[in-house]
This record gives structure tokens, sequence and C-alpha cells, in this order.
């Protein structure tokens, strides 16, 4: 059987989205010239932060639950979310909260990752 791990998943739904909001219209500015358009999207953004919310959720609830029970990754996947979220409703703001919403989202993941596998290391059911 194949083990998802979701951090990863997390991690990378973070960066992509963060490509998505930041480089993409930089990089991709004539997308709208061949009908595309994903650039502010509300469709595709609420659908990128759904995803986000749904496998970061899942990855921190796991990790707290089954390893750790540590409120750290909590906290900072909620407010790199909260900042996040506050980027859709201050357009003007986006590049300065989606930096940070990133950054605590993405150590959120690294975090839980980090203490996930201290415990794995340290039950006897998991040792090498």
């Amino acid at each position: 059987t194949t083990k998802i791990n979701w951090d990863v998943m997390g991690i990378a739904t973070s960066v992509a989205c963060a490509i998505h909001c930041a480089l993409l219209p930089v990089l991709l500015s004539s997308l709208p010239l061949f009908g595309i358009n994903i650039i502010h999207n509300r469709f595709f953004e609420w659908g990128m932060i759904a995803l986000a919310f749904l496998v970061g959720s899942y990855s921190l609830f796991h990790g707290f639950i089954k390893h750790h029970r540590s409120f750290v990754p909590v906290l900072l996947f909620s407010g790199g979310f909260v900042l996040l979220l506050l980027k859709q409703a201050y357009h003007q703001y986006e590049n300065w909260l989606l930096i940070p919403a990133v950054i605590l989202i993405i150590t959120a993941h690294y975090y839980n990752y980090r203490l996930c596998h201290k415990s794995k290391c340290s039950s006897a059911h998991h040792k090498h």
C-alpha cells in the first residue's frame, strides 16, 4: 500500500497557491489573450483556498491526534489561513498578506512533519 504524506501535500498546495497568486500574474499576463483566465478568478482562488484548508486540516488533525498533541502547528496554520482569507478581502494588500500566510502555512506543515517524525522514532513500534 502507498502511504500519503499529508504534510508534503499541504506544503505542495501552499506552494502551488503562492505560485498562482504571486508569480502567475507576472509570468503569464497574456493568458486572457488566449481565453484562459485563472488570474484573479474567484472560483479558482476559492477552490485553491478550500483545497489548502482541507489538506492542511487533515494533515494537522492527523498529526495532533496520532502523534504529538502539540497545538503549535495548528496555531501557525490558523494564523496563516486567517491571512490567506484576509488577502481575499483586501486585494490592495494581497502580496503583503500572501507572503506571510504562505510562510506560516508551510512552517506549520514542516513543524507538524518534524513532530510526527520525532514521535515515530521514539515510539516502540516505529523503531528502525
